[in-house]
């Protein structure tokens, strides 16, 4: 018996709810804080780009994550967690390496590629972590943070 495209996306659902789900609340604080570590980082680079839309996208990038980055903070203390402070995982820190060794529109290129993915998972983690994380501050905070990233998602989408 063949599966049907409904039973399909059903299933996908619930494997994405099921996985949202299992981010226990200092997961979400460690995911939350890479992601934002590697906007911050990444953003330095490019805020001396010769493309001055660019430029001032990754401007917005560093203020608006290092804000992200104390709400996350004051939520998660609030919730009785201790935060540690944010680490890349492997795949950001080879993602910045390869964005240190571009160099002038090679290194815009890549920016906003990597940019595009990285505010796509960035989405994806706020979203779920607002409809389904545990501790109420961190998921009041997803709440908050989901329309600057979706809009953050929305500029870097038109590059």
């Amino acid at each position: 018996m063949k599966p049907t495209l409904l039973a399909i996306a059903a299933a996908g659902l619930w494997t994405a709810a099921a996985t949202a789900q299992s981010v226990t609340p200092a997961q979400f604080v460690a995911k939350a804080g890479a992601s934002d570590k590697f906007e911050i980082e990444s953003a330095k680079l490019e805020t001396s780009s010769a493309n001055s839309a660019l430029a001032q996208f990754a401007s917005k990038m560093i203020a608006d994550h290092t804000q992200s980055t104390q709400m996350v903070k004051q939520a998660a203390i609030a919730d009785k967690l201790m935060p540690k402070p944010p680490m890349l995982d492997a795949m950001q820190a080879k993602d910045l390496a390869a964005l240190r060794a571009a160099k002038g529109s090679s290194r815009d290129a890549l920016y906003i590629q990597q940019q595009k993915a990285a505010h796509a998972d960035a989405l994806s983690l706020m979203q779920s972590y607002a409809s389904n994380g545990t501790a109420h501050n961190l998921k009041a905070a997803a709440g908050q943070i989901v329309p600057v990233v979706q809009m953050h998602k929305d500029m870097i989408d038109k590059m």
